[in-house]
């Protein structure tokens, strides 16, 4: 394997899935009452990837990555995006460089992209848009913008949704002795019964490359989105998400990748409820025989398989019923047990923190 300081290689592919229960998975404030995005012919609850962005950006905040795109305030007051600019680049020092001459000014150069893109690990991810209101001589030597390597297609829940009723028009009631009913409040809080959702993610490895995109970062994928979820979903429409299913496919072939594997993994029809009758994880089953055919078919163009389900997540196989391990078990023998490695959430991550907080 790679040093994890190296940049990225090997194109990745991912499939993440996430359940929400009574809750309002991605609101639309076009809406006008911030409902659930819902597209209107299939019924299927819709997730931005902008939406399971700002959840990674948050954890990675939250375990101590510097982190350019962000909602943060000093002293009380906002962080204009200059001056969150300038606090990427404060290690750099203008005096030194000889900026007369063109290799200390191509040194320069890249000093500053390197720090900049050291300091800001969701740019290495996801890229940004330099375009910033700063005085500070270092932000013209930057790009006007990076391309992320990193991208989610958005995301849509494996069936139809509906919407519940009982949140239509909550009230909250203050009792008076004139008037018991009296402070009613419309609180417009609209959420979805159930909703298994489905992304799909792709690492390009050429990509990686603009923004020195590493092998460490690629594996912090593999326990960030799990951790993003269970922990950046506590507000009040939010709570009710759980991570289910996660997997990133790393080829060995550069330049490929299958592509829509996503797809692959479908409602097993014969064990789960209805769409309309589904509430919880507990209510279906996946299918998994498309998915794990199409890697088989594949196997000499892949890597490995680093994965992760839920300890209540059924999946069917082969006729086969039962939980994680018919999963694991079905991407062993299709590829190889020496290429399938079962991500250990809370015990890996650790690895991927800042020195600092290790």
């Amino acid at each position: 394997m790679s040093d994890t300081t190296d940049t990225v290689q090997n194109r990745s592919e991912m499939v993440f899935l996430y359940d929400a229960v009574d809750a309002n998975p991605n609101g639309n404030p076009l809406s006008g009452a911030n409902r659930p995005r819902i597209d209107p012919q299939t019924q299927q609850a819709i997730v931005t990837d902008v939406r399971l962005k700002r959840y990674i950006r948050d954890q990675l905040d939250d375990d101590g990555h510097g982190v350019y795109i962000r909602n943060v305030q000093e002293d009380g007051n906002r962080y204009t995006r200059g001056e969150l600019l300038e606090d990427r680049l404060k290690d750099v020092n203008y005096d030194e460089y000889d900026l007369s001459d063109d290799d200390e000014a191509d040194q320069f150069r890249e000093d500053i992209f390197g720090e900049f893109l050291e300091n800001s690990v969701d740019v290495r991810y996801f890229g940004a848009t330099m375009s910033v209101d700063t005085d500070d001589e270092y932000a013209k030597h930057l790009p006007d913008h990076f391309t992320g390597p990193v991208q989610f297609s958005p995301g849509k829940s494996i069936h139809a949704v509906n919407e519940n009723e009982e949140y239509d028009s909550l009230t909250s009631v203050i009792a008076t002795q004139e008037n018991k009913q009296q402070g009613g409040f419309d609180l417009d809080d609209h959420r979805i019964q159930y909703g298994l959702i489905r992304f799909h993610g792709l690492v390009d490895e050429h990509g990686a490359k603009d923004t020195k995109l590493t092998e460490g970062d690629v594996e912090r994928i593999d326990t960030l989105c799990w951790r993003a979820i269970k922990n950046q979903t506590i507000s009040r429409s939010k709570v009710g998400q759980e991570p289910r299913l996660y997997c990133r496919v790393e080829y060995a072939e550069e330049s490929f990748h299958l592509g829509g594997l996503d797809r692959d993994i479908e409602l097993d029809g014969d064990q789960s409820k209805p769409d309309e009758e589904l509430r919880t994880v507990r209510d279906l089953t996946l299918e998994i025989d498309d998915f794990v055919s199409r890697l088989e078919n594949a196997s000499s163009r892949i890597e490995r398989v680093r994965v992760v389900a839920s300890d209540v997540l059924e999946l069917s196989h082969d006729g086969e019923v039962g939980g994680p391990e018919v999963l694991y078990s079905a991407l062993r023998d299709a590829i190889g047990p020496d290429a399938v490695e079962v991500v250990d959430v809370y015990d890996e991550h650790t690895a991927t923190l800042p020195d600092d907080t290790n």
